[in-house]
Order: structure tokens, then sequence, then C-alpha cells
């Protein structure tokens, strides 16, 4: 089927349609990492945009049940160059495309995704119209024009979980894969090491959290009880926490006013709080600081963070259309991360209460490894409270 993608700048591109028959609206961004299509179209992080993979070819190794980063993909669209005809991994469940369609959304490939990262990359990030269907240039570019676009917009509400529930009670989700070679009798999908034991309780804030944090913090032997992301600070206290997970999500921070208020009385009881994407913007506005959209965002699994304290360098993965104002934090907030590529922030540390937060994902699921340690560093800086 023929496919349809539109700019607000009056930009069309055409191509052919995969996934599902249907139409959608959303910001048109780009992610360079190669791989982990899956992860990225199942973070929640995404709501409300259309995915540009910068890689070439996407979708050799199909889609799996296992490796989902939430409850469903969230991305309103995907671009990409070339579908891969062949689909070869002994753990797919499903094509890309069957994918897409079993979940409603559109898919378009076969356009030049290199000179629509290039015009995105010198614009900005621009409101797009994506479409399987029968539509005319003219109506797709009105349509990409028309949309409401992601400043001011709560996306959150939407993505977070309705209900509180303990993450993985059972054991059952968590733990670190242990493939087995040689033996034709074990399943190795579902062979796991061991874990410790879960001994440190804390409160996850689900804003649009990855799965894969929730599986890090169990590795890390925390006992996590996942709340919604209007959760009062107060309803917080009642599980009587000995530390608070802020987790990333979807859209501009600003709009999020509930959630600030809430993280801002938390700080105020000096329990141990860790924040990551979202959770680290929500963290600096709880602080008294701002928060500005990027031109074209952070997003791919090769982004360069120096660590102010260390010296050290981690490449990260990162998901993010905007970024806290260094110049708008208070004397007590110590800004202990930087973006090399801008120098946007991307930590920060309380200089008196024992709270800390990055802007990347450091649970990665796509992405490198380096920054695992910051959820050892959280259940270190609880335990010595």
């Amino acid at each position: 089927m023929k496919a349809i993608l539109a700019l607000e700048d009056g930009s069309v591109f055409h191509g052919t349609g995969f996934g599902a028959a249907t139409s959608a609206c959303g910001e048109v961004c780009f992610n360079t990492s190669m791989t982990g299509y899956q992860e990225i179209l199942t973070d929640p992080s995404y709501k409300g945009q259309i995915v540009t993979m910068t890689y070439p070819l996407i979708g050799n190794y199909g889609v799996n049940e296992q490796d989902v980063e939430s409850w469903r993909p969230h991305a309103a669209g995907f671009v990409i160059r070339e579908l891969s005809p062949l689909v070869s991994n002994w753990r797919a469940d499903y094509s890309l495309s069957e994918y897409l369609e079993k979940n409603g959304i559109p898919g378009i490939q076969g356009i030049d995704t290199r000179a629509l990262t290039k015009k995105l990359r010198v614009r900005g990030a621009l409101k797009g119209f994506i479409s399987t269907q029968p539509v005319t240039d003219a109506e797709a570019v009105e349509r990409a024009k028309n949309w409401q676009g992601l400043v001011g917009v709560d996306y959150v509400k939407e993505v977070t979980h309705k209900e509180a529930f303990q993450w993985d009670a059972d054991d059952k989700q968590s733990a670190a894969f242990d493939l087995v070679r040689g033996n034709a009798k074990v399943d190795s999908r579902n062979v796991r090491l061991p874990m410790p034991p879960a001994d440190v309780p804390i409160v996850a804030y689900d804003f649009g959290m990855k799965y894969n944090i929730l599986r890090r913090l169990r590795q890390q032997g925390f006992k996590v009880q996942v709340v919604p992301a209007t959760t009062t600070a107060a309803e917080v206290l009642k599980y009587k926490p000995a530390g608070i997970f802020l987790s990333n999500g979807p859209g501009d921070p600003s709009a999020l006013g509930y959630a600030v208020q809430a993280v801002k009385d938390l700080v105020d009881t000096g329990i141990p709080i860790f924040g990551i994407c979202l959770g680290h913007q929500i963290l600096g506005q709880a602080f008294g600081g701002k928060t500005f959209k990027l031109k074209f965002g952070h997003r791919g699994g090769n982004q360069p963070v120096k660590d102010l304290e260390s010296g050290k360098v981690e490449i990260t993965s990162q998901n993010h259309g905007f970024a806290v104002d260094a110049t708008t934090l208070p004397s007590d907030v110590t800004v202990n991360r930087i973006n090399l590529n801008d120098q946007t922030v991307e930590g920060m540390r309380h200089k008196k209460k024992p709270i800390f937060c990055v802007q990347y994902h450091p649970e990665a699921s796509p992405g490198p490894h380096d920054s695992t340690p910051l959820f050892a560093e959280f259940r270190q800086m609880i335990v010595k409270k």
C-alpha cells in the first residue's frame, strides 16, 4: 500500500506503507540507535511522536513478547528507509509489520530518511502526519499543521498505569537471562540468573515507565511499589518507602503541575530520591528550576555524558525533547553531569539532601550499559541513610 509523511513546513515524503492501514499525527523525531526498534516503539516516552530510525535496515530480527518496555507500543507512527523482507531470530513472535498492524500503528518505508533527519536537525522537530490511506498532499500537510503539538500537553495521564501495583511479586519478570548452550531440552528463553532478596521497599512513580527500569530496580534488591502519576505525596508515604523513584515519561514537563507538587512535598521529607529522564525534569522544577524544549532532542544509544565529579565519560541511551535550564536552579542543587554535544544538563545532585537524578536512561534497553551502576548507587544511598 502507498503511504505518505507530511510535515508542517510543507515537505511531503511518499513511500510504501506497512503496519496498520490508518493515519496519525505526531511530532516527527529521529533516533540514531542501530538496533532496539521494539524497545523504542514500546517506550511510553514516545507517546505523540512519529519516530524515524536513522539506521537504514529495520525489522530483520522481528518482535518478541519478552522484550517489550510497557503494556503496548506508544509511538504514533514509524518511519524507516527499508523494511527487512526476512525475519530471522529464534525469539521472534511477529514480524515488525505484523506487530504494528496488531497495535494500530502506521509505518512508512522507502523514503530518504537521511534527508528527513538533516531537515529535522536544521529546522528542529516538526509536527507531522503519517498515513497508509488515500490522502492528498495538501490534506496531509494541513493535518500536520493543525495538530496540537507537544508543548503544554499532558501525555503522562494517557500512559501511566491507572492503579497501583507491586512489581514482579513472584520474581518471574526481572531476573537477567542466562543463555544455555548445547542443551536442546532447555528453553533458553526462560532460563534466568538468581536475584537477591527484595529487602528494601521503595515507591516508583509511573510517569510512563519502561519495564527495564523496574527489572533493574528489582535486580538491586528493591521491593517496588508502582503508583500512578497522579499519586499525592501523602498517599506515597502510606507505603512507608525507604526511597522514592521517579520514572521517565512523555511530553512537556511544564504541563505536570500535580507531579511537581507531589515531588516537592516528598523532597521536604528527606527520603532518598532518584529520578530518570522526565523524573529528572520534574525534580528540576520541584527544586525551583525551569525546563525548555530542545531543538531536536536527544534520542539514541550513543550520547556522550561527562560526569563532572569523576571526570569520566559515559556513552548513554537517551530519549527526550526537553531539558532543565541550569541557570534557574537554586544554589543548593549542583549540576554534576553534562551532555558533551551541547552542554545541556544531564545530571543533578542536591547538596544537602539524598537526592540525585539523570536525564538519560541507565537501564538502557536498548543502549549501552555504562550507567547501570546508578541503580546500585541509589541502593547504597538508602542503606547508608
